[in-house]
Parts: C-alpha cells; structure tokens; sequence
C-alpha cells in the first residue's frame, strides 16, 4: 500500500476516515500536518469507541486521534522492527529525527531499499493518456519518431530507431552492419551476457578480452592481443555508466579495419571528452529497462552513423518489409518494433534525463565521501576528461578487508538495503566457456567476485542514502 493512501489531516472528518480505511484495506491510518510531522494515528478501532461516545462523522480526526503511539527511527535495522511487531501492533510508523513520516513497516512490509526502481513523476501519464483517446497503441503512432528525435538530437543528429528492447537492439545493430556467420566480435568478458548472446544470434563468434582494472571496462591492451584474421569488429561496453576509452579503441579500430559497436545500456548520460557515449563507433544500441536511468518498461534504441545502415536497420526491424513496396518482403526480417504507449512514456522519461544524472552523480559524491575514507573499500575511479553517470553505484570489497563482498551483501540484505553483486565472468558460464581463457581474464575474475552495487535510484531520498551509509559503516566498524 502506498504511503500516502495512510496519511490524513488532523482536520479531516471521521467520515473520511472511515473511507481512508475503507480504501486502504488496512486498519490504520497515520494523522500528520501539512508538512508530514506525525501527530497521531486512528484505527478502524478507535472510530468505533469514538462513536458509541457520541462522536459523530462530521467531527475532526483531532478530536479522537491516539496520541501516544510506537513509531521507531527510519534507521531502525529490520531486527529490531520485527521485535516491535506483535499481536496488538501490527504496522508501525517509521520517522526521522524531526518526527517526519517516511515510511512504515508491518510484518508484510519490512523497509526495502531497492537498488534502482523507475520515476515515473513527470509527463507519463499525460503521455500515455494522450495515446489511449487517440487509439494509437501499437508501434504507430507520434511518441515513436518523436523519441527517436529526442536520442537523434542528443546524440549529434546520429540517426536512432527505438526497438522493443535492448538485446533486440544490440542484435539490430550487429545484423546492420553485416556482422554474421563465422565472424569475430571482441567483447569483454565483464559484462551481462545479452551483450554476448547477441554476437551470437548472428552466427558470429564472441571472443572475451579482459577488462581494464581501473575502469573495468574492455581494456585496449587485451583488444590488440586478441585480434585475428576473423576479426571485424570491437564491442565495447561502457559498464555501470563509466566511458570506456574510446580514443585508444576508436585509434586501433582505424588501424586493423574493425567496426565498433558500443554497448550504452547502462551508460545513458555519460560523456567522453564533452561527447555523450554513443557517437564514437558505428553503431550505439540503449537500454530501457526498468532499473535504467530512464525506462519504458522494456524498450530500447539503435544509433548509426552511417545512412546506409540505418536503412537496413530500419527495415530488418520491421520483417525486413520494403519501405516503398507494402508486403514486399526483400530480406529476413524482424518484428523489433518499439509501441506509441512505450515511446510515450520514453519521452517524458527523456525530458528528465538531466535531471536524474544529475541526481545519479549526487548519490555517488555522497557514497565516494562516505565510502574513500575505509581501506577496505575500492570507490569507483573517476577517470579524466569522463562524465560517468553512475547508472548503478558499484564499489569493490578489497583483497586486505577481514571480511567477504558476500558477507556485506547479507548484512545489507538484513537490514532492508537491496545490493547486487558484479556480473559473472562471461567466460564462467556453460554456453561461453569455448570463447575465452580463463587464465587471461584475470580482471574480470578479481572484480566480480569483490563488487557491489549499492542502490542507485533517483528518487532515493537523503534519509534513505543516510542509512544505507550508517549500515555498511557499521558493518565495517564491526569487522575491524
């Protein structure tokens, strides 16, 4: 239930009480001011005791709220709420110090901090409404092209197709500029293995390089010592939302002759000297996931550089049906098309960009400051002349620290705080063991088994990111 549904005024009436909790299918409602300081709580209860005192509906909640309640600190670990949790309490108001409602906790809802959920405050609804009167739903329809103007624009005039996720888009991209059977595509070994399944829908062949220690992202080194005769292209993948180094990629793609595909999924909103990732290779493909720095819900973006592949793109995305010839089918196609509701809804996520970057970065200044001070914490590198934006903040637990990157993660897990470890090795998993040596992708082994993500969504408040800090500080504290 949301918590806003359990808030009422100190001057509402009984009568809206009792539909409050009619409403809410609970049996409290939490009686707070115009700025949200808890002064009360009613319950279904104490209405009824209020009426056979003669009380009657149009009274004011004042009159009959509880005064004197349980409330504990939203810093309160998930042990000790389940301690207060009996018989006769059942839901409990969680508060900051100034007594402000923020949350609250019954034995169904312990706090959960996740590690990133969607915001959808803006033009969403609006968006979506304006598709459902006009009955363009499906892939027809103003929010498609107007999306893809929004990437366009945002993106040096590249030219974008939205697709209907970003696996699809990755696949797209590697089908439109003829990546196919028995060709080499060098990808990092660190990664999620949409990157590499999609090298492999095509019949070509993944082959992992390990990552840069500093940046974790496809290291230029490796890139070179894996080039053969069969390689034609280099996917890089901007990890986490730090830029990978695309002068030296784009320097050694010049020289050998390979196409550059650039995985952004989790990199919206990052730049690479003043350019946003994207426009350096031959294509770009974009995720909009739900946990993405914006989302559709599933959806996702292709950027060409060139025309010609844009139009081939734009034509295998639709069942590889002619744009002048309706029916006429000249190639194998694909149905990889993005809806109107989706777009619309990408849209309004688009027109926020900046703003949740820019809450993103926040949240990573607040953990690096908190964070750099322990040894035993690796902070993400910010690396020069970069943007990162910090699509999920991720940190590595250091080889000298006295206890595990798993132990941390059950520790926060117990306190209500969602974390993620790093990717597995792409190399680790049965159906990619044949693509790369585990002894030369030492990188990627060391990381994932020491990273963490903490949560990263934009709406998460201060009072939470507070928490988050105190637990794993504590936790730390208690190790030494």
């Amino acid at each position: 239930m949301e918590l806003a549904s359990l808030k009422i005024s100190p001057k509402s009436t009984i009568r809206k009480a009792l539909e409050s909790l009619n409403d809410s299918g609970l049996s409290i409602l939490f009686v707070v001011e115009t700025n949200d300081k808890l002064v009360g709580i009613i319950t279904d209860g104490i209405i009824r005791r209020a009426l056979l005192k003669n009380f009657n509906l149009d009274d004011f909640v004042m009159k009959i709220m509880k005064t004197e309640y349980i409330s504990l600190n939203i810093n309160t670990e998930n042990t000790v709420i389940l301690n207060a949790i009996n018989d006769s309490i059942k839901i409990i108001p969680l508060v900051n110090d100034e007594n402000i409602l923020i949350d609250y906790a019954s034995i169904n809802k312990i706090k959960k901090i996740s590690v990133s959920s969607p915001y959808l405050n803006g033009n969403e609804h609006a968006y979506v409404t304006d598709c459902l009167k006009t009955n363009w739903i499906s892939s027809q329809g103003k929010y498609v092209k107007k999306f893809e103007n929004q990437f366009s624009e945002y993106h040096e005039n590249y030219y974008a197709l939205a697709v209907s996720n970003g696996t699809t888009a990755l696949h797209l991209a590697l089908e439109s500029i003829n990546i196919g059977i028995n060709d080499e595509v060098l990808v990092p070994d660190l990664t999620f293995a949409a990157s590499v399944n999609a090298i492999m829908y095509t019949g070509a062949i993944p082959k992992l390089v390990d990552v840069d220690p500093i940046t974790w992202n496809i290291c230029p080194t490796s890139i070179i010592k894996n080039i053969t005769q069969k390689t034609k292209a280099i996917m890089v993948v901007h990890l986490y939302g730090n830029p990978c180094n695309m002068d030296e990629i784009m320097n050694i793609a010049n020289q050998y002759g390979l196409m550059v595909i650039e995985d952004c999924a989790e990199a919206l909103g990052s730049y690479y000297n003043n350019k946003p990732v994207g426009v350096f290779g031959d294509v770009a493909t974009f995720s909009f996931y739900g946990n993405k720095t914006i989302t559709t819900g599933e959806g996702g973006m292709v950027l060409f550089k060139n025309k010609e592949h844009f139009e081939r793109g734009a034509i295998l995305r639709d069942h590889g049906m002619s744009k002048t010839k309706r029916y006429w089918h000249d190639i194998i196609g694909y149905n990889y098309r993005l809806t109107n509701i989706q777009a619309a809804i990408g849209v309004a996520q688009f027109e926020q960009l900046s703003v949740f970057v820019n809450a993103k970065i926040r949240i990573a200044s607040t953990y690096n400051k908190h964070f750099s001070k322990y040894n035993y914490l690796q902070t993400p590198n910010q690396v020069p002349n970069t943007v990162n934006s910090y699509w999920l903040y991720t940190l590595l637990v250091t080889n000298n620290a006295p206890f595990s990157r798993d132990e941390l993660l059950k520790y926060l897990s117990s306190c209500g705080i969602e974390s993620r470890p790093i990717f597995f090795p792409i190399h680790s998993m049965p159906p990619y063991i044949d693509f790369g040596n585990s002894e030369k992708l030492l990188n990627s082994q060391l990381i994932s088994k020491t990273g963490i993500s903490l949560p990263s969504s934009v709406n998460l408040t201060e009072e939470d990111q507070e928490y988050i800090c105190k637990s794993t500080i504590k936790f730390i504290s208690s190790k030494k």
